[in-house]
């Protein structure tokens, strides 16, 4: 996690959230089959974006470069002081944290919502938030890594598509701003994103490798983000249904052997061998062990997912990378492997 860390620096009632979550509120919306998709309204230049850290606290300085950044690209931007500072390692106590993102929800004066980081601490605020309002007032929420429990929870509980794009720290890369602004502000019916070109060190490098896992096409909602926080929401109300889903995945720093362990997980899991196909981005750091016998991660990756004779590709240009695609979970997608191509086959927001 330390690493983790490292690459991401760079009043609603939220106990009565919790009441409804602890006395059967969450199990009967996991329950519902007929729960509709709701998408949020398209930002546009004007709107303001109300910038949350969930899970670890951002230093000021990286804040305010988030804020110019958004800044730039025309948005207004609105924080509480709740971000900055430290609990322990967490940006501010669980209940602090949560009350930041109902908060942000419930203002009406919020277009979007942008997580300023990842870190850890999203999973310890799962029963905290309060879903009723989300519902009621759905709007872009934005972010990766640790932030994937929230993006797949809120989708799982509400119907509301959410968005695995860049966080604060790292939104100031020309690609990742140009497919974030396709996704969420100028939509199209249909949308192939496009992955980055990799100059000539990235392809010499196993990680960045496009490759076919298994061939074939798939069709079906997006879901997933962060291989670690996949994994975290196994046994819990929030666990991810991949029945007949793609399944985005990426990490970071994550030796082979564990890539292993979490992805063996899955595959013992309830849904996982289900899905209609599946999508590694880049696992970035993942490729090294201390151990000189360690299988490589395309090894791991091969060994794990061809035998299930699923679509998949690996190599897709979002992850803990630079270059990092924005994918909305819940959005009906095709996946071609032959041609390690991912086409939005729906818009995203209204």
């Amino acid at each position: 996690m330390n690493s983790r860390r490292k690459f991401i620096t760079g009043a609603m009632g939220a106990t009565g959230a919790l009441f409804m979550s602890q006395t059967g509120f969450s199990q009967a919306v996991n329950n519902r089959t007929d729960r509709p998709v709701i998408r949020p309204k398209r930002l546009k230049k004007g709107d303001t974006i109300g910038l949350i850290a969930p899970g670890y606290a951002i230093r000021r300085d990286i804040l305010e470069e988030a804020i110019g950044t958004l800044h730039s690209l025309g948005f207004k931007t609105y924080h509480t002081e709740r971000i900055i500072g430290n609990h322990g390692y967490f940006s501010n106590t669980d209940e602090e944290r949560a009350k930041d993102l109902n908060e942000m929800f419930a203002n009406s004066e919020i277009d979007g919502i942008l997580c300023a980081r990842g870190g850890y601490g999203c999973t310890r605020i799962m029963t905290k938030i309060d879903y009723g309002n989300i519902s009621k007032n759905p709007k872009p929420l934005i972010g990766f890594s640790d932030v994937t429990a929230l993006l797949n929870g809120i989708y799982k509980e509400t119907g509301l598509v959410t968005f695995h794009g860049p966080v604060g720290s790292t939104i100031n890369d020309p690609y990742s701003i140009e497919q974030l602004q396709n996704v969420v502000m100028r939509p199209k019916k249909k949308y192939a994103i496009p992955n980055v070109e990799l100059g000539a060190e990235k392809k010499s490098d196993p990680i960045y490798e496009r490759y076919t896992i298994t061939p074939g096409t798939a069709q079906g909602k997006l879901v997933g983000g962060s291989l670690t926080l996949i994994n975290a929401l196994i046994g819990t109300p929030h666990e991810i249904d991949f029945t007949d889903a793609i399944v985005c995945i990426e990490d970071v720093e994550e030796a082979p052997y564990r890539i292993d362990r979490m992805l063996t997980q899955l595959i013992e899991g309830k849904t996982f061998t289900k899905a209609a196909g599946i999508v590694f981005g880049v696992c970035a750091g993942c490729n090294e062990s201390s151990n000189p016998l360690s299988f490589s991660l395309k090894e791991v990756v091969l060994d794990r997912i061809r035998p299930l004779g699923i679509p998949a590709v690996h190599g897709m240009s979002f992850g803990h990378i630079e270059n990092n695609f924005t994918f909305p979970i819940g959005i009906e997608a095709k996946l071609d492997a032959r041609t390690i191509s991912l086409e939005l086959l729906e818009k995203a927001v209204r």
